[in-house]
Protein backbone atom coordinates (compact mmCIF):
# COMPACT_ATOMS: atom_id res chain seq x y z
CA UNK A 1 0.00 0.00 0.00
CA UNK A 2 1.15 3.53 -0.31
CA UNK A 3 1.29 6.13 2.12
CA UNK A 4 -1.13 8.78 1.83
CA UNK A 5 0.12 12.47 2.38
CA UNK A 6 -1.96 15.40 4.33
CA UNK A 7 -2.85 16.74 0.55
CA UNK A 8 -4.56 13.81 -0.06
CA UNK A 9 -6.57 14.30 3.30
CA UNK A 10 -10.20 15.36 2.66
CA UNK A 11 -12.25 18.33 4.48
CA UNK A 12 -9.47 19.06 7.47
CA UNK A 13 -11.92 22.38 8.30
CA UNK A 14 -12.28 22.30 11.79
CA UNK A 15 -11.10 19.12 12.29
CA UNK A 16 -8.76 18.00 15.45
CA UNK A 17 -4.88 17.14 13.45
CA UNK A 18 -2.56 15.59 15.62
CA UNK A 19 0.52 16.16 14.22
CA UNK A 20 4.14 14.20 15.37
CA UNK A 21 6.93 16.64 14.88
CA UNK A 22 10.59 16.44 16.03
CA UNK A 23 11.38 19.36 17.64
CA UNK A 24 14.64 17.88 19.29
CA UNK A 25 16.52 21.23 18.77
CA UNK A 26 19.89 22.04 20.11
CA UNK A 27 19.64 24.07 23.10
CA UNK A 28 22.05 26.63 24.68
CA UNK A 29 22.48 26.92 28.81
CA UNK A 30 20.46 29.65 28.79
CA UNK A 31 17.32 27.16 27.28
CA UNK A 32 17.99 29.39 23.63
CA UNK A 33 17.24 27.72 20.65
CA UNK A 34 20.54 27.63 18.87
CA UNK A 35 19.81 25.68 15.37
CA UNK A 36 16.07 25.45 14.20
CA UNK A 37 15.86 23.50 11.04
CA UNK A 38 13.99 20.82 12.30
CA UNK A 39 11.57 23.48 13.27
CA UNK A 40 11.81 25.00 10.05
CA UNK A 41 11.17 22.20 7.84
CA UNK A 42 7.65 21.55 9.34
CA UNK A 43 6.39 24.98 8.71
CA UNK A 44 4.86 23.29 4.73
CA UNK A 45 2.95 20.87 6.44
CA UNK A 46 1.37 23.15 9.64
CA UNK A 47 1.19 25.94 6.79
CA UNK A 48 -1.04 23.75 5.10
CA UNK A 49 -3.13 22.59 7.58
CA UNK A 50 -3.37 25.97 8.92
CA UNK A 51 -4.47 27.53 5.34
CA UNK A 52 -7.28 24.34 5.53
CA UNK A 53 -8.89 25.59 8.99
CA UNK A 54 -7.46 22.79 10.85
CA UNK A 55 -6.82 22.62 14.76
CA UNK A 56 -3.67 21.64 14.76
CA UNK A 57 -2.02 20.13 18.27
CA UNK A 58 1.32 19.30 17.81
CA UNK A 59 3.53 16.52 19.63
CA UNK A 60 7.45 16.34 20.12
CA UNK A 61 9.97 15.07 21.94
CA UNK A 62 12.70 17.41 23.59
CA UNK A 63 15.91 15.39 25.00
CA UNK A 64 16.14 12.32 26.81
CA UNK A 65 14.59 12.83 30.41
CA UNK A 66 13.71 9.04 30.50
CA UNK A 67 10.49 9.23 31.40
CA UNK A 68 10.31 11.79 34.34
CA UNK A 69 9.46 15.61 34.06
CA UNK A 70 12.93 17.49 33.58
CA UNK A 71 11.70 21.28 32.87
CA UNK A 72 15.04 21.87 30.93
CA UNK A 73 13.49 19.44 28.77
CA UNK A 74 10.71 21.45 28.13
CA UNK A 75 8.78 22.12 24.54
CA UNK A 76 8.39 25.53 25.75
CA UNK A 77 11.24 27.36 23.47
CA UNK A 78 9.77 25.19 20.14
CA UNK A 79 6.66 26.84 21.34
CA UNK A 80 8.29 29.93 21.15
CA UNK A 81 10.53 29.86 18.29
CA UNK A 82 7.39 28.05 16.35
CA UNK A 83 5.30 31.32 17.11
CA UNK A 84 7.57 33.53 15.80
CA UNK A 85 8.02 31.37 12.51
CA UNK A 86 4.46 31.43 12.31
CA UNK A 87 3.67 35.29 13.15
CA UNK A 88 0.84 33.56 15.26
CA UNK A 89 0.79 32.32 18.89
CA UNK A 90 1.23 28.84 19.29
CA UNK A 91 0.07 27.92 23.35
CA UNK A 92 2.26 25.78 25.24
CA UNK A 93 -0.17 22.62 27.31
CA UNK A 94 1.23 21.74 30.21
CA UNK A 95 1.27 18.57 29.68
CA UNK A 96 0.56 16.07 27.00
CA UNK A 97 -1.92 13.83 28.52
CA UNK A 98 -5.00 14.56 30.95
CA UNK A 99 -8.02 16.60 31.59
CA UNK A 100 -6.43 19.91 31.48
CA UNK A 101 -4.78 18.76 28.03
CA UNK A 102 -8.30 17.33 26.71
CA UNK A 103 -9.96 20.94 28.37
CA UNK A 104 -7.61 23.08 25.73
CA UNK A 105 -8.24 20.82 22.75
CA UNK A 106 -11.66 20.98 22.79
CA UNK A 107 -11.51 24.50 23.17
CA UNK A 108 -9.35 24.85 20.10
CA UNK A 109 -10.89 27.33 16.94
CA UNK A 110 -10.07 26.29 13.61
CA UNK A 111 -6.47 27.70 12.84
CA UNK A 112 -5.24 27.28 16.80
CA UNK A 113 -1.87 25.48 17.13
CA UNK A 114 -1.06 23.91 20.59
CA UNK A 115 1.94 22.48 21.20
CA UNK A 116 1.92 19.34 23.67
CA UNK A 117 4.86 18.67 26.47
CA UNK A 118 7.23 16.71 25.82
CA UNK A 119 6.29 12.99 25.27
CA UNK A 120 9.16 11.84 27.00
CA UNK A 121 8.01 13.04 30.09
CA UNK A 122 6.53 9.56 30.01
CA UNK A 123 8.18 6.19 30.16
CA UNK A 124 5.03 4.60 27.57
CA UNK A 125 6.21 6.83 24.98
CA UNK A 126 9.29 4.85 24.61
CA UNK A 127 7.97 1.81 25.48
CA UNK A 128 5.06 2.29 22.92
CA UNK A 129 2.32 1.50 25.52
CA UNK A 130 -0.83 1.30 23.86
CA UNK A 131 -2.94 3.02 26.74
CA UNK A 132 -0.52 5.92 26.83
CA UNK A 133 -0.76 6.10 22.78
CA UNK A 134 -4.48 6.38 23.73
CA UNK A 135 -4.07 9.37 26.01
CA UNK A 136 -2.08 11.30 23.71
CA UNK A 137 -4.59 10.73 20.76
CA UNK A 138 -7.28 12.43 23.14
CA UNK A 139 -10.58 12.05 20.77
CA UNK A 140 -8.43 14.06 17.75
CA UNK A 141 -9.23 13.14 14.27
CA UNK A 142 -6.72 12.71 12.26
CA UNK A 143 -3.16 11.94 12.64
CA UNK A 144 0.35 12.99 10.75
CA UNK A 145 3.47 11.68 11.40
CA UNK A 146 6.23 14.41 9.87
CA UNK A 147 9.15 13.45 12.36
CA UNK A 148 10.93 11.64 9.70
CA UNK A 149 13.76 11.73 12.22
CA UNK A 150 12.14 9.54 14.89
CA UNK A 151 10.49 7.30 12.52
CA UNK A 152 13.05 4.85 12.89
CA UNK A 153 11.60 4.68 16.42
CA UNK A 154 8.60 2.59 17.44
CA UNK A 155 7.47 4.72 19.98
CA UNK A 156 3.87 5.27 21.25
CA UNK A 157 3.58 8.93 19.37
CA UNK A 158 4.76 7.15 15.70
CA UNK A 159 3.40 3.44 16.00
CA UNK A 160 1.04 2.71 18.41
CA UNK A 161 -0.93 6.06 18.23
CA UNK A 162 -1.74 5.29 14.50
CA UNK A 163 -4.34 2.31 15.54
CA UNK A 164 -6.71 5.21 17.56
CA UNK A 165 -7.46 7.07 14.32
CA UNK A 166 -9.41 6.32 11.00
CA UNK A 167 -7.03 8.91 8.94
CA UNK A 168 -3.42 8.55 9.36
CA UNK A 169 -1.22 10.03 6.76
CA UNK A 170 2.39 11.94 6.48
CA UNK A 171 3.23 15.23 6.09
CA UNK A 172 5.20 16.80 3.55
CA UNK A 173 8.73 16.68 5.56
CA UNK A 174 8.28 12.98 5.22
CA UNK A 175 7.54 13.18 1.91
CA UNK A 176 10.35 15.01 0.76
CA UNK A 177 12.67 12.45 2.76
CA UNK A 178 11.25 9.51 0.86
CA UNK A 179 11.15 10.91 -2.38
CA UNK A 180 14.98 11.96 -2.11
CA UNK A 181 16.04 8.69 -0.88
CA UNK A 182 14.04 6.78 -3.31
CA UNK A 183 15.91 8.89 -6.48
CA UNK A 184 19.08 8.51 -4.69
CA UNK A 185 18.88 4.23 -3.43
CA UNK A 186 15.73 3.08 -5.92
CA UNK A 187 16.66 4.91 -9.30
CA UNK A 188 19.14 6.47 -9.29
CA UNK A 189 20.94 8.51 -11.88
CA UNK A 190 24.65 6.89 -12.31
CA UNK A 191 27.21 6.90 -11.39
CA UNK A 192 25.71 6.72 -7.69
CA UNK A 193 28.79 7.90 -5.34
CA UNK A 194 28.44 6.75 -1.16
CA UNK A 195 30.61 8.99 1.24
CA UNK A 196 30.84 7.77 4.75
CA UNK A 197 32.69 9.43 7.46
CA UNK A 198 32.49 10.02 11.25
CA UNK A 199 34.10 8.19 14.02
CA UNK A 200 33.44 4.72 14.15
CA UNK A 201 32.66 1.61 11.69
CA UNK A 202 30.27 -0.06 14.28
CA UNK A 203 26.85 0.97 13.46
CA UNK A 204 27.86 1.37 9.69
CA UNK A 205 28.72 -1.89 8.66
CA UNK A 206 25.23 -2.60 7.83
CA UNK A 207 25.44 0.10 5.54
CA UNK A 208 28.63 -0.41 4.08
CA UNK A 209 27.07 -4.00 3.14
CA UNK A 210 23.96 -2.64 1.71
CA UNK A 211 25.57 -0.01 0.11
CA UNK A 212 27.91 -2.42 -1.88
CA UNK A 213 25.06 -3.95 -3.67
CA UNK A 214 23.63 -0.49 -4.64
CA UNK A 215 26.70 2.05 -5.80
CA UNK A 216 29.17 2.53 -7.59
CA UNK A 217 31.96 4.21 -5.66
CA UNK A 218 32.69 4.24 -1.32
CA UNK A 219 34.69 6.77 -0.26
CA UNK A 220 35.64 5.80 3.14
CA UNK A 221 36.52 9.08 5.70
CA UNK A 222 36.51 9.94 9.29
CA UNK A 223 38.01 8.02 12.21
CA UNK A 224 36.01 4.88 10.90
CA UNK A 225 38.61 5.16 7.61
CA UNK A 226 41.39 4.00 10.33
CA UNK A 227 39.91 0.55 11.45
CA UNK A 228 40.22 -0.60 7.70
CA UNK A 229 44.09 0.73 6.78
CA UNK A 230 44.90 -1.12 10.17
CA UNK A 231 43.36 -4.36 8.75
CA UNK A 232 45.04 -3.40 5.63
CA UNK A 233 48.49 -3.57 7.76
CA UNK A 234 49.43 -0.28 8.24
CA UNK A 235 50.63 1.54 11.81
CA UNK A 236 48.08 4.20 12.87
CA UNK A 237 49.63 5.17 15.53
CA UNK A 238 47.13 5.81 18.43
CA UNK A 239 44.34 6.73 15.61
CA UNK A 240 40.98 5.46 16.79
CA UNK A 241 40.47 1.56 15.86
CA UNK A 242 37.84 -0.49 16.56
CA UNK A 243 40.23 -3.96 16.94
CA UNK A 244 37.12 -6.10 17.49
CA UNK A 245 35.94 -4.74 14.04
CA UNK A 246 38.65 -5.34 11.78
CA UNK A 247 37.72 -8.50 10.35
CA UNK A 248 34.32 -7.65 9.17
CA UNK A 249 35.68 -4.05 8.05
CA UNK A 250 37.80 -6.30 5.83
CA UNK A 251 34.98 -8.49 4.52
CA UNK A 252 32.95 -5.36 3.75
CA UNK A 253 35.88 -4.04 1.48
CA UNK A 254 36.41 -7.53 -0.40
CA UNK A 255 32.80 -7.29 -1.09
CA UNK A 256 32.67 -4.04 -2.62
CA UNK A 257 35.89 -5.12 -4.46
CA UNK A 258 34.16 -8.55 -5.85
CA UNK A 259 31.20 -6.36 -6.30
CA UNK A 260 33.34 -3.82 -9.11
CA UNK A 261 32.92 -1.22 -6.61
CA UNK A 262 35.48 1.52 -6.76
CA UNK A 263 36.37 1.87 -2.68
CA UNK A 264 38.18 5.09 -1.86
CA UNK A 265 40.42 5.41 1.67
CA UNK A 266 42.50 8.24 2.44
CA UNK A 267 46.28 8.58 1.46
CA UNK A 268 47.21 11.10 3.61
CA UNK A 269 45.64 12.85 7.11
CA UNK A 270 45.98 15.74 9.84
CA UNK A 271 47.89 13.81 12.94
CA UNK A 272 48.34 15.31 16.41
CA UNK A 273 50.13 14.02 19.29
CA UNK A 274 46.82 14.87 21.18
CA UNK A 275 42.87 14.90 21.16
CA UNK A 276 43.47 18.80 22.03
CA UNK A 277 42.32 22.10 20.13
CA UNK A 278 46.10 23.11 20.67
CA UNK A 279 47.85 19.81 19.91
CA UNK A 280 50.88 19.92 17.60
CA UNK A 281 49.82 18.85 14.28
CA UNK A 282 51.12 17.60 10.73
CA UNK A 283 50.48 16.48 7.66
CA UNK A 284 51.64 13.26 6.93
CA UNK A 285 51.17 10.43 4.37
CA UNK A 286 48.77 7.41 5.74
CA UNK A 287 52.22 5.34 5.75
CA UNK A 288 53.95 7.74 8.37
CA UNK A 289 51.95 8.23 11.08
CA UNK A 290 53.85 8.74 14.07
CA UNK A 291 54.13 6.37 16.95
CA UNK A 292 51.94 7.82 19.46
CA UNK A 293 50.28 10.05 17.48
CA UNK A 294 46.99 9.97 16.50
CA UNK A 295 44.95 10.95 12.61
CA UNK A 296 42.00 13.16 13.23
CA UNK A 297 41.59 14.48 9.68
CA UNK A 298 42.11 13.88 6.10
CA UNK A 299 44.91 15.45 4.18
CA UNK A 300 45.29 17.65 1.38
CA UNK A 301 45.99 14.86 -1.00
CA UNK A 302 42.92 13.08 0.33
CA UNK A 303 40.62 15.90 0.01
CA UNK A 304 41.96 15.87 -3.92
CA UNK A 305 41.83 12.39 -4.63
CA UNK A 306 38.11 12.42 -3.06
CA UNK A 307 37.00 15.43 -4.94
CA UNK A 308 38.39 13.67 -8.52
CA UNK A 309 36.25 10.45 -7.73
CA UNK A 310 33.13 13.11 -7.38
CA UNK A 311 34.14 14.40 -10.66
CA UNK A 312 31.59 12.13 -12.81
CA UNK A 313 29.16 11.27 -9.86
CA UNK A 314 25.70 11.63 -10.85
CA UNK A 315 24.26 11.03 -7.41
CA UNK A 316 25.86 11.68 -4.03
CA UNK A 317 24.65 10.26 -0.83
CA UNK A 318 26.63 11.54 2.57
CA UNK A 319 26.89 10.38 6.51
CA UNK A 320 29.24 11.31 8.44
CA UNK A 321 32.14 14.17 8.86
CA UNK A 322 35.88 13.71 7.63
CA UNK A 323 37.35 14.67 10.55
CA UNK A 324 36.81 16.14 14.16
CA UNK A 325 35.49 19.26 12.49
CA UNK A 326 34.48 20.74 15.76
CA UNK A 327 37.84 22.06 15.70
CA UNK A 328 39.53 24.06 14.09
CA UNK A 329 42.74 22.29 13.12
CA UNK A 330 41.08 19.76 11.96
CA UNK A 331 37.90 20.94 10.42
CA UNK A 332 39.94 21.94 7.17
CA UNK A 333 39.25 18.22 5.51
CA UNK A 334 35.47 18.00 6.27
CA UNK A 335 34.71 21.57 4.76
CA UNK A 336 36.82 20.88 2.01
CA UNK A 337 34.76 18.04 1.34
CA UNK A 338 31.45 20.01 1.41
CA UNK A 339 32.52 22.15 -0.86
CA UNK A 340 33.15 19.53 -3.71
CA UNK A 341 29.91 17.94 -2.97
CA UNK A 342 28.13 21.51 -2.62
CA UNK A 343 29.95 22.06 -6.25
CA UNK A 344 29.48 18.84 -8.32
CA UNK A 345 27.00 18.27 -11.09
CA UNK A 346 25.61 15.89 -9.36
CA UNK A 347 22.02 15.14 -6.97
CA UNK A 348 23.53 15.48 -3.59
CA UNK A 349 21.56 14.16 -0.35
CA UNK A 350 23.18 14.42 3.15
CA UNK A 351 21.94 13.09 6.48
CA UNK A 352 23.17 13.05 9.51
CA UNK A 353 23.39 15.36 12.40
CA UNK A 354 26.97 16.46 12.22
CA UNK A 355 26.81 16.54 8.42
CA UNK A 356 24.50 18.65 8.85
CA UNK A 357 26.10 21.19 10.76
CA UNK A 358 29.47 21.02 8.95
CA UNK A 359 27.43 21.60 5.04
CA UNK A 360 25.98 24.52 7.67
CA UNK A 361 29.15 26.06 8.66
CA UNK A 362 30.82 25.60 5.79
CA UNK A 363 27.94 27.56 3.98
CA UNK A 364 26.97 25.91 1.21
CA UNK A 365 23.85 24.57 2.55
CA UNK A 366 21.68 26.27 -0.64
CA UNK A 367 23.88 24.50 -2.93
CA UNK A 368 22.95 20.95 -1.57
CA UNK A 369 20.03 19.05 -3.51
CA UNK A 370 18.64 17.92 0.03
CA UNK A 371 19.84 18.00 3.74
CA UNK A 372 17.61 15.62 5.26
CA UNK A 373 16.51 15.79 9.10
CA UNK A 374 17.27 12.57 10.51
CA UNK A 375 20.48 10.62 11.86
CA UNK A 376 19.63 7.39 12.47
CA UNK A 377 16.49 7.13 10.17
CA UNK A 378 18.60 8.13 7.31
CA UNK A 379 21.35 5.36 8.46
CA UNK A 380 18.34 2.62 9.00
CA UNK A 381 17.36 3.38 5.34
CA UNK A 382 20.61 3.08 3.89
CA UNK A 383 20.67 -0.10 5.50
CA UNK A 384 17.57 -1.71 3.67
CA UNK A 385 15.70 -1.59 6.71
CA UNK A 386 11.63 -0.62 6.72
CA UNK A 387 11.42 2.18 9.42
CA UNK A 388 8.39 1.49 12.25
CA UNK A 389 7.12 4.94 11.45
CA UNK A 390 6.97 4.30 7.69
CA UNK A 391 6.01 0.82 7.56
CA UNK A 392 2.40 1.69 9.73
CA UNK A 393 1.95 4.51 7.48
CA UNK A 394 2.29 2.12 4.15
CA UNK A 395 -0.07 -0.20 6.25
CA UNK A 396 -2.80 2.02 7.24
CA UNK A 397 -2.47 4.75 4.09
CA UNK A 398 -4.94 4.16 1.17
CA UNK A 399 -7.45 1.48 2.60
Amino acid sequence: MSIRYIDEIENLAGKKLFMRVDFNVPLDDNQNITEDTRIRAVLPSINYALDNKAKIILASHLGRPKGERKEKYSMAPAAKRLSRLLGKEVKLAPDCIGDEVRAMINAMQPGDVIMLENVRFYAGEEKNDADFARALANDCDVYVNDAFAVSHRAHASVEAITDCFPVVAAGFLMKNEMNYFDKAMQNPIRPLVAILGGAKVSGKIEVLDNLCDKVDKIIIGGGMAFTFLKGMGYNVGKSLVEDNLIETAMKAYEKARAKGVKFYLPVDCVVADQFNPAAETKVTTIQEIPEGWMALDIGPATVTLFAEALQNAKTIVWNGPMGVFEMDAFSRGTFAMVSAVANSYALTIVGGGDTDVAVHRAGEYAKISYISTGGGAFLELLEGKKLPGIKVLEDKGHK
